[in-house]
């Protein structure tokens, strides 16, 4: 009677050439591809089915390694057990094992760098990476997320609660968007414990002062149509860029950020790129007269870039340039960004125009989804 198991030799294995699959016996068989690479298949049948398992290359499984296997696999089918369905489920547990020791420390660095794209500026990476680093989170950064307390929440952020809230909540809540990344990629389970509401609102006390808006100090609106022949008075360039805001009511970045590849002379129009917004999208400013009078008056060199250079021409003015004016003509009480606050103040108890117009004209983002959802245009002709 033919042997029905170990059919194959190492020798024989070496030999084989043309494309197809030798039994060794006992459901195991080698194939030989047709590029004449080799593996290993446990062949068999479930449930009037038949399934073929890879258990890897000849050059990495060996004949003696892929007979243990294909035994341990027959012990299975003996027990009514699918030896696919049991490696797979070996190989998930293995995989929710492997995430269940990742760190936070681990998922601070993921998280940072699937998310840095977002961002705008490096500032923003740094400040993540600075609160969610040692200097706070040395307690937290080498345990397991998923072991990860609302009680280990608090002891990072007790020592800081009470003298910086502001840095405090923040660290919260970036502490709370990791851990909800953690959780989306499965590597912890569970509720959040960074949670604020029904949470650790019952473990830190509440910061019961009454918050209030910080506005930028502003000058009233009708103080501006004195204010402007003053600033004309002025021979610094930072006094044309603080009128050119004036005329188009940007913020202080965005104005002596301008380039004069933005300006449109036909169109009359400044169009701002989306990288330079604050919401992320271009934003168009229809220029006035004075606007495009003061344009045309500032020197220009044939190959400038900026229509505000700083001492070095290859980069803008200074953020800080037209705040240094304000001191310099004794109104330090004022912010240039208060400006804006002065227009809107303006267009609300002087003027009937609706309130998303003068909203569009600033730029500002619709906080309302739905609303944002419907609205497509940017409200160009009615500014």
């Amino acid at each position: 009677m033919a042997r029905q198991m170990e059919r194959l030799s190492a020798k024989s294995v070496a030999a084989k050439r043309t494309q197809g699959y030798y039994p060794d016996g006992g459901n195991l068989w080698l194939q030989v591809s047709v590029t004449g690479t080799k593996s290993w298949v446990f062949r068999y049948e479930l449930r009037r089915k038949r399934r073929d398992m890879g258990l890897g290359p000849l050059h990495t499984v060996t004949l003696a390694d892929a007979r243990a296997a294909a035994s341990d696999y027959r012990k299975l089918l003996l027990n009514g057990l699918d030896p696919i369905e049991e490696r797979n489920q070996g190989r998930l547990a293995k995989a929710l094992q492997a995430a269940s020791n990742k760190t936070f420390e681990e998922c601070v660095a993921a998280y940072i760098k699937a998310h840095r794209v977002d961002w705008k500026s490096a500032k923003h990476a740094d400040q993540w990476e600075t609160t969610l680093g040692p200097s706070y989170c040395k307690k937290i950064l080498p345990l397991p997320v998923q072991g990860i307390e609302p009680g280990h929440v608090v002891e990072v952020l007790e020592p800081i609660w009470s003298e910086t809230r502001e840095t405090a909540v923040r660290l919260r809540g970036r502490i709370e968007k990791v851990l909800d990344y953690a959780t989306a990629l499965k590597y912890r389970a569970g509720p959040n414990p960074a949670r604020w509401r029904g949470n650790l609102d019952h473990l830190l006390a509440k910061d019961k002062r009454r918050k209030r808006i910080k506005h930028h100090p502003a000058m009233p609106y009708f103080e501006v149509p004195a204010f402007v022949p003053k600033l004309r008075e002025q021979p610094d360039d930072s006094a044309r860029a603080l009128e050119f805001l004036l005329f188009t009511i940007a913020r202080t970045g965005e104005a002596v950020g301008a380039r004069w590849q933005e300006i449109d002379h036909e169109t009359s129009t400044w169009t701002i790129p989306g990288e330079r917004m604050k919401s992320g999208r271009p934003h168009v400013v229809p220029l006035t007269s004075p606007a495009l009078a003061l344009l045309r008056n500032l020197p220009r060199a044939d190959d400038a870039v900026y229509i505000f250079p700083g001492r070095d021409p290859d980069k803008p003015m200074s953020n800080m340039a037209m705040l240094q004016l304000l001191k310099r003509m004794k109104l330090a009480k004022f912010t240039v960004h208060g400006f804006r606050s002065s227009f809107r103040d303006w267009a609300s108890e002087r003027t009937s125009y609706p309130r998303e117009v003068c909203e569009m004209a600033l730029a500002h983002a619709i906080d309302d989804q739905t609303e944002a959802a419907y609205r497509r245009g940017d409200l160009l002709d009615k500014r």
